[in-house]
């Protein structure tokens, strides 16, 4: 098995982040799901960092490990959108160039906003695996640093640092709902909490489309699927990450998934309970609890990943 990351780990990126990332708030809503009774579910409010999504903090976290020389030459990454937005950000802090190879039907809300932090944007087909080929030739060719968007031991320690706020924030917390893509965030959260407090449950929750995770946990390893299609376009992610499957299997109780449809709806719900605008992606783990799913104990916390909607998506789901 590889070295997974350790709490010390995770706790040196909560010092080494700020400012550049926020602790974001944990706030409380009524509880989605069945039988309600007096129950509030509580939100870790990630879409209001400052580029929308928890991908600042692994990116961060990276590109202030680097060493002068590499972050120098300028660092390239592949993301359908949120990853590489964090990436354009802590790259311009740090004055050094950035590219970021997207998908061609990555939203345009997420390339404008890579390319208003000053990178360079790049576009080659529809999964992971053809982006991720795509940068790693341009970053052959040019001499650029990767940063890789979730397998990676300091980008999943950035990630991390979601699950240490959680519990500063929040210590009667019994159960943690976490959106899955790639696993960078689900793998850091699992670790900050179960080597915190490992009574605390942990549940992933991906979309039915690109169910890539729940798939290589039945079949004991990391497994690619050959097609993905859902509406978390910031969850479809062909393979799960190696170190991330390896931190699932330590630390992670269950894994869940939830279909479009019920996405769909709880976008809406949460604009009208919470007032937060959300995309799809970052609607995932609230749905699962809507859905009664992943046997919640205890305080439930579920993490709202990001809010980088498109404004016509938005409008239309918040309608319906």
């Amino acid at each position: 098995m590889p070295e997974l990351v350790s709490l010390d780990d995770i706790k040196a990126a909560s010092a080494r982040i700020r400012p550049a990332a926020r602790v974001t708030p944990l706030i409380d809503v009524p509880w989605p799901g069945p039988d309600p009774g007096e129950r509030r579910l509580w939100l870790k409010c990630e879409n209001l960092q400052p580029m929308g999504a928890f991908k600042i903090r692994g990116a961060t976290n990276m590109l202030r490990q680097l060493a002068p020389d590499a972050l120098a030459r300028g660092v390239i990454t592949y993301s359908s959108g949120n990853h590489g937005q964090a990436v354009a950000l802590a790259a311009r802090e740090a004055g050094v160039p950035a590219v970021i190879v997207m998908p061609t039907t990555a939203p345009a809300v997420k390339v404008e906003g890579a390319k208003g932090y000053g990178a360079e944007v790049i576009f080659e087909g529809r999964t992971s695996a053809d982006r991720k080929a795509r940068a790693e030739a341009i970053a052959a060719e040019r001499g650029l640093t990767m940063v890789p968007p979730f397998d990676d031991p300091w980008i999943i320690a950035g990630q991390g640092t979601v699950g240490l706020e959680i519990l500063e924030q929040r210590p009667s917390v019994g159960t943690v709902y976490v959106e899955v893509g790639g696993g960078g965030l689900i793998a850091g959260v699992a670790a900050a909490i179960k080597l915190s407090r490992p009574d605390v449950r942990i549940v992933g929750v991906e979309p039915e489309g690109a169910a890539k995770m729940s798939t290589s946990i039945a079949a004991g390893h990391p497994v690619t699927l050959d097609t993905v299609g859902t509406i978390a376009d910031g969850l479809m992610a062909v393979r799960p990450g190696d170190l991330n499957f390896a931190h699932v299997q330590a630390y992670v109780d269950e894994v869940v998934t939830v279909g479009d449809g019920a996405i769909e709806c709880m976008v809406p719900w949460l604009f009208r309970h919470a007032r937060l605008v959300v995309e799809p992606s970052g609607a995932v783990a609230a749905t699962a609890i809507a859905l009664g799913l992943g046997h919640p104990a205890g305080d439930v916390v579920a993490i709202v990943s990001g809010g980088n909607v498109e404004p016509a998506l938005f409008a239309r789901l918040i309608s319906a």
